[in-house]
């Protein structure tokens, strides 16, 4: 196999034109759409066990590293509501709209300082000889009362970033990347990568600048 190739293990557009522009250029990418794959459900109760099932499947299938990564909202009015059910909250082939028309409704009672959430991602490695590792970023922010902008996937319309004035969908593409989830979990992925693909990760933009001044790399082996 190419020492330098990985396979997405996702079929989510956004979430595939997302990953593209945040790896390095050093690392040629193919989704497991483009080989064939079949994914299978995600079945598992938390964020990094959908990660690893997905990655799991699309190394074993292609003989190549896998990336998956597992990601979600979770509104505190809501007890941590939707989690990993965020991409199918308004049933099991809601479109983005519609899982976001049912948040709104459910926090139309709660008020704006309660209004708190965070974005949260964990990605998954598996390379084919067995080894594992997961990351995670977390950004943190409220839920506006109705969509804003019109950039961005999923819950962007509604989420704005701690700290800012404008939600995810009201940014450019690169001013998000600043700020992501995925970014974030990214970022210390691809010191997992480098070491398994000798890939030079310098010049790539993801040495640091997402990282908060009291976060650190969230990565740790597989369990």
């Amino acid at each position: 196999m190419s020492t330098r190739r990985i396979v997405l293990a996702t079929t989510n557009p956004g979430k595939i034109a997302e990953l593209r522009r945040l790896l390095p250029p050093c690392i040629e990418v193919v989704s497991a759409g483009e080989l064939g794959l079949s994914l299978p459900p995600e079945t598992g109760e938390t964020f990094a066990e959908n990660a690893l099932i997905k990655a799991r499947a699309a190394a074993r299938a292609s003989g190549l590293v896998a990336l998956a990564d597992d990601s979600g909202l979770e509104v505190d009015a809501l007890g941590g509501r939707p989690g990993v059910h965020s991409a199918r909250y308004a049933g099991e082939h809601a479109s983005d709209e519609e899982n976001v028309q049912r948040l709104l409704a459910e926090l139309a009672s709660v008020s704006p300082e309660r209004r708190t959430a965070r974005f949260r991602a964990v990605i998954a490695l598996v390379h084919p000889d067995g080894q594992e590792a997961l990351a995670e970023g977390v950004v943190e922010g409220t839920i506006v009362d109705r969509p804003q902008g019109q950039s961005g996937f999923g819950y962007d319309p509604i989420f704005r970033p701690l700290g800012h004035d404008r939600t995810f969908a009201e940014m450019t593409t690169d001013e998000k990347n600043r700020l992501s989830h995925r970014a974030r979990a990214l970022e210390h992925a691809v010191v997992i990568l480098d070491q398994w693909l000798r890939c030079s990760t310098s010049d790539t933009g993801l040495r640091g600048e997402h990282r908060g001044p009291d976060e650190s790399p969230a990565t740790s082996p597989a369990t």
